[in-house]
């Protein structure tokens, strides 16, 4: 039985993210399969700052191109990305920077929660992982799916599956020969199958979809 108490605290990093991978694969024989055809993913990380919230924030229901996008403006625009920073921008300036109305909006309540030392993101460090997504579901403008993607990110956390992200999820369903209309919860049974690696299959999902050709993206209907 797997320890969620103790595997919502570990992490991946560099000395250990391939071994993790190859785990993973003597479990999967599709995972392996990834791994055989496409070698082993790159450890996607952030550090676990402020900026990097904001950018996940960005992140939210565009492409990364376009949140990119506004974020090196926001970068033009101020010399270092900061909670302080952020208050002291106009609307205009927002703009300016390609943030949307509602995003500004999340990015300032994110913002004030720090300033007013409600939120510390190092204390996050040593916070599980549901202690975590509480405290930031709670803020404005901050979903499930953001909360998954800080988690693998900026935390490294090892056994995290993003339902909400539809690269990984379709990356799923064509890797495992799944209907279009799957239900949520056969998803999810999936994911646990993956457990405590969740976050590392994941990361086999997106490397998947990255990877695939041209022609069987649009397939995957992402």
């Amino acid at each position: 039985m797997v320890d969620s108490e103790k595997t919502s605290l570990l992490r991946f990093g560099a000395d250990t993210f391939r071994q993790y991978c190859n785990e993973l694969a003597l479990q999967d024989e599709t995972l392996a399969g990834v791994i055989g055809e496409y070698g082993h993913p790159p450890m996607w990380s952030r550090p676990n700052t402020f900026e990097t919230l904001v950018h996940i924030i960005l992140e939210q229901q565009v492409s990364l191109a376009s949140a990119l996008s506004a974020m090196n403006k926001m970068r033009e625009k101020l010399s270092e990305i900061t909670p302080e920073h952020i208050l002291k921008l106009t609307d205009a300036d927002y703009r300016a920077c390609y943030f949307s109305r509602q995003k500004t909006a999340y990015v300032r309540s994110l913002a004030w929660e720090i300033v007013n030392g409600r939120l510390d993101l190092a204390e996050f460090e040593i916070l599980r992982d549901e202690d975590i997504r509480t405290r930031l579901t709670a803020l404005k403008g901050i979903g499930n799916w953001t909360v998954d993607v800080y988690l693998i990110f900026a935390l490294q956390r090892v056994d995290v599956f993003p339902i909400g992200d539809l690269a990984a999820v379709n990356a799923m369903k064509r890797l495992k020969s799944m209907p279009v209309d799957i239900a949520r919860e056969s998803i999810l049974a999936q994911a646990a199958a993956w457990r405590p690696y969740r976050t590392i299959a994941t990361m086999l999902l997106w490397h998947y979809y990255l990877s695939v050709p041209r022609k069987m993206k649009s397939k995957l209907s992402i």
